[in-house]
């Protein structure tokens, strides 16, 4: 027998012999709820653009509603449409995840999201986001040593990629803090969900990193930089990138000792990063102000890998105080 708090069972008027839903969750605990079906419950929100004319404004609303777990979306308007909403729209299927439009009047747009929680999970979108800020790292330093413009603009391209994956996994962990259900239908506890989400963001900001490279590779096409300084600057990058790697593997592996070994070599790394700043304070001043910003993102790169590797400790430490 389970005695309920009154004041929950009245809240949501629950009387003698109504059924209720008991879930094991991922950390041992019960979830008592009235909800007996699997799914979470259907959430819609509505638009009206009526009086509405900022494109972005109503961008960044249809994004917000999309990380907050929303499943339907409707925009209405009490005339036609305006003609920038369409585009809004078509700009927003394209950068989110299972987002469709499902009906579509002169006034009005459904939007529907087509994607269960349970069919991508965090641990794989997150070694995908891995993988794409990676290369596109790898492809800016490629670019600053070849004046590739087109390999560049390839990069700045490919953060679209990570945003949809980023605003993916911020998705998936607020629908998972509302629905205690998906817990362990995704596999996951609400306390890892939220240490990939701290990731996640982490990794969009090193793609954010890798486009501002992949600028200034722009900027040296007419200053390019010496051979010696190219080599300099690809060979700080890839340290950089292996402290990335090992910290990232380190989550995976719940291993608090190579996490901690990656910090030490971010430490390890900075006179790494102060020489190459001298060197482009010995430039003309273009090349100076470009070389210098590139040798800051990768210095990023290596803290951000640096900031992975204290939650993974922090995490993994959170685990073996509750077990």
């Amino acid at each position: 027998m389970v005695t309920l708090p009154k004041e929950w069972a009245t809240s949501l008027k629950i009387k003698k012999n109504d059924p209720l839903r008991v879930i094991t969750q991922a950390d041992g605990t019960l979830l008592i709820t009235p909800n007996l079906a699997e799914d979470p419950v259907q959430r819609t929100r509505e638009f009206d653009v009526s009086s509405c004319s900022s494109a972005p404004f109503l961008f960044r609303s249809l994004i917000g509603t999309y990380i907050a777990g929303y499943t339907e979306i409707t925009i209405r308007s009490k005339t036609h449409l305006p003609p920038f909403v369409r585009m809004v729209v078509r700009d927003f299927t394209q950068m989110t995840i299972g987002q469709e439009v499902m009906e579509e009047t002169d006034t009005s747009i459904r939007i529907k999201d087509l994607l269960s929680p349970s069919e991508l999970s965090f641990e794989s979108t997150l070694k995908r986001m891995f993988v794409v800020v990676r290369a596109m790292h790898r492809d800016a330093i490629a670019a600053v040593a070849s004046g590739d413009p087109e390999l560049a603009r390839e990069v700045i391209d490919e953060d679209r990629d990570v945003d949809r994956l980023h605003w993916l996994i911020a998705r998936h962990a607020n629908m998972l803090m509302k629905h205690s259900s998906l817990s362990k239908k995704m596999g996951v506890t609400q306390v890892t969900a939220s240490t990939y989400t701290v990731v996640s963001r982490i990794l969009e900001r090193i793609g954010d990193h890798a486009v501002r490279i992949a600028m200034n590779a722009l900027l040296l096409r007419d200053h390019p930089l010496d051979q010696e300084t190219v080599e300099r600057l690809r060979s700080a990058s890839e340290h950089a990138l292996g402290i990335l790697e090992r910290a990232v593997a380190s989550l995976f592996a719940r291993d608090i000792r190579m996490a901690d070994r990656s910090i030490e070599e971010v430490h390890e790394a900075q006179p790494l990063f102060e020489e190459l700043h001298g060197t482009a304070l010995s430039q003309l001043a273009e090349t100076a102000i470009a070389l210098g910003s590139i040798v800051e993102s990768i210095r990023r790169l290596a803290e951000y890998s640096g900031d992975i590797a204290e939650g993974v400790i922090n995490h993994v430490m959170e685990r073996e105080v509750k077990t």
